[in-house]
């Protein structure tokens, strides 16, 4: 005697599922995105001393996931926008583009 299963256990669940893990992972790396984002601008808001709001532009992750390079301006900005680097891991910001830690994370000889 042979059994018929409903189409309920032989397709949608498994659909469902599989949809649910997606949704999981893709969602929790979204809003660890958005996270990292807040905090580069709230150490550059330290930095900077300004409660204005800072726009971030270009971010590149560096050092596989444990530094971001990118441009930042602020509201009060009048040149536009500047460059910076950020480590993740340390949580330390530097904003002088000729300084070593940026140099060797974030120039263009880095990334090649």
């Amino acid at each position: 005697m042979t059994h018929k299963r409903p189409f309920l256990f032989l397709l949608a669940i498994p659909v469902v599922a599989i949809l649910a893990l997606a949704a999981f992972i893709f969602g929790g790396e979204a809003l660890s995105d958005r996270g990292r984002d807040d905090e580069i601008r709230r150490a550059l808001a330290a930095e900077l001393d300004t409660s204005g709001k800072i726009e971030l532009k270009h971010l590149q992750e560096v050092q596989y996931g444990y530094g971001v390079c990118g441009l930042y301006r602020t509201d009060d900005a009048e040149d536009g926008y500047a460059s910076f680097f950020y480590d993740t891991v340390g949580h330390r910001l530097t904003l002088d583009i000729t300084s070593r830690r940026y140099q060797s994370h974030c120039n263009l000889s880095a990334v090649c």
